[in-house]
Formats: structure tokens, C-alpha cells, sequence
């Protein structure tokens, strides 16, 4: 896996919407040993799915209304939708998720039932998700791109040169700033940046984005 380092790497964080990459990879990993149809189609219940913040199915979706897995992975990724992230884990089990979150190496996994990680941990989801690119072609080049093309571009990329691509997963809530991602270039990198204690999270993603600079200048 080549050179590493770290930081209070294993020290536990909130993971907020970071957590939606382990959670999609699972998702793409049994579509592509058919154990799921991308075409399958689940239907929206309020009592069990809906939850505030990111996204746009909390304002149009309505209850029994459905959308594919492909739609819900999308949405999941590229707007961090709360309620398709929901939709997603009620269809393929908490538990079952864990169980693949540990398989790539993870070792904080849902801690009493709390989303929390730590940057190690991401890490080795990136690093999962890499593995399962160069197995599977074309099904992890479409994780990497939605990755890439998100609404959310002011953590990792935010300092880099234009058009360095940047697959990441960011995660906000209230004093938590997280950004989790590959950055490609002539030396390719990961970086997994977990970060708690902000009164503003603008700031924190903004310290994100100094240290993806730093370290893309120390690999240039």
C-alpha cells in the first residue's frame, strides 16, 4: 500500500456524512457479484428515513414514492442526501454494513451504535475502494467520478491546482469539519482528515484544504 503516516490517526471522530463512502462501496460490491439489481427500487418511508440537512429527497420525496439503488447511491454521493444514505443502509442492513466496513479494516464501526470513525479507518475504505476499482473497471470508475463531481468542493481540492481530480467524501456537522479522499495526480495520494472543535466549519475545511496543499507539494 506503500508509505503512510499519521496523526491521531486511530483517535475517534464524529464521521457525519463520511461515513456514506463505506456505506455506497458495500452497495457496489454486491452489484457486482449480482447479489443486488441497481434496478431494484425502494420505497421512501418518513417514519424510518427522513432526517434534516443535505440533500433534496427530505423536500420532494413522498412517502411509498421509490427510486432505484442507482438513484439513491448517486444522490448519496454527489448531494450527500441524508434521506437516500438512509434509504440505503435500512435496505442493506447496519449490521451487514459493519461486517464489510471490518472486512476492509476497519476498527471503529459504529461504536454503540454511533457513526464515529476514525482516519485510519477511512483510509483503509479508500484504499478498499481503489482495490475494488482495479477488479471491477468501469463499476469503481463510477463511484471515483461521483466522488469527484460533487456539490461539495472546499475541503481537499479547495487549495489545489484547478482541474487536479479529486475523488472525496466531506462530511459537516455542528464543530465538525471531514474530508476524506484520493487525490490523483503524478504522485497519487490519500488523504483522510477527521476534525472537531470548530465554531465556524468553513474554517475547518478551509485547514483541510491547506493540508492536501501541503501534501501535494511535498509529493509534486
Amino acid at each position: 500500500a506503500g508509505v503512510s503516516f499519521g496523526i491521531d490517526e486511530h483517535k475517534p471522530f464524529p464521521a457525519a456524512s463520511t461515513v456514506k463512502l463505506p456505506v455506497v462501496l458495500y452497495l457496489y460490491t454486491l452489484a457486482a457479484d449480482g447479489s443486488v439489481d441497481w434496478q431494484e427500487r425502494l420505497a421512501y418511508r418518513p417514519a424510518t428515513d427522513y432526517q434534516d440537512g443535505c440533500g433534496i429527497l427530505r423536500h420532494h420525496a413522498r412517502e411509498g414514492q421509490t427510486y432505484s439503488l442507482r438513484t439513491l447511491a448517486t444522490l448519496a454521493i454527489t448531494l450527500s442526501d441524508n434521506v437516500a444514505y438512509r434509504m440505503l443502509l435500512r435496505r442493506l442492513g447496519q449490521d451487514r454494513v459493519a461486517r464489510f466496513m471490518r472486512f476492509l479494516g476497519g476498527q471503529t464501526v459504529f461504536p454503540r451504535g454511533q457513526n464515529v470513525t476514525t482516519a485510519a479507518d477511512m483510509g483503509a475504505y479508500l484504499w478498499g475502494l481503489l482495490r475494488f476499482t482495479a477488479r471491477h473497471g468501469r463499476a469503481g470508475e463510477r463511484l471515483l467520478d461521483d466522488l469527484a463531481h460533487t456539490i461539495y468542493h472546499v475541503g481537499l481540492p479547495g487549495e489545489l491546482p484547478e482541474r487536479t481530480l479529486v475523488a472525496h467524501k466531506e462530511g459537516e456537522i455542528e464543530g465538525v469539519a471531514n474530508d476524506v479522499g484520493i487525490v490523483f495526480g503524478e504522485r497519487p495520494f490519500i488523504l483522510a482528515v477527521l476534525s472537531r472543535g470548530w465554531n465556524e466549519p468553513s474554517a475547518g475545511f478551509a485547514a483541510i484544504a491547506r493540508l492536501a496543499r501541503l501534501a501535494w507539494n511535498a509529493l509534486g
